[in-house]
């Protein structure tokens, strides 16, 4: 049974109003890794996502080459990063996250999860489960936003 598109607006605008709250509550516990936001986003992609060339992951952070190299040599010069030769393409470089790069991102990873459960074990019970459900959903919506034959048509594939 499909929801109505006004209670799935509704939905959207919490949703949407959600997650920019939470991000900007983690905005003080992201600046214990000691990184811009730009250079601790870009970290995660490398750590998370593994090696990437420049222009893929400037196209992931949704940000121009310069801008993806100014980044990158800030990562780089902190150690957090290197280019390497790409082994599939002797002229090409990837980007690569350190052993250094990889410690502070997991360990800034680990500070946002802890503070996410922390807050989510303040919830009763049954609001615990509802999010736990539902936080499984966020990546499908995520994907789904990207997909651009659901943003032209909501029922493409029905």
């Amino acid at each position: 049974m499909a929801v109505d598109k006004l209670s799935t607006e509704k939905a959207a605008a919490a949703l949407n109003s959600g997650a920019i709250h939470l991000l900007r509550s983690l905005a003080a516990i992201d600046k214990l890794a000691g990184l811009t936001p730009a250079r601790l986003s870009a970290l995660s992609v490398l750590v998370f996502a593994g090696p990437q060339s420049l222009g893929a992951l400037a196209a992931t952070e949704g940000v121009a080459g310069p801008t993806m190299t100014r980044i990158v040599d800030g990562l780089a010069g902190s150690g957090l990063a290197e280019r390497q030769p790409d082994p599939a393409d002797g002229r090409a470089v990837l980007i690569v996250a350190t052993a250094a790069g990889d410690t502070l991102m997991r360990a800034a990873a680990a500070r946002r999860i802890s503070a996410i459960s922390a807050a989510i074990e303040w919830l009763p019970p049954a609001d615990q489960r509802r999010i736990t459900a539902a936080a499984a959903l966020l990546d499908e919506v995520a994907a789904a936003v990207l997909s651009a034959p659901v943003r032209l048509n909501p029922h493409a594939g029905d």
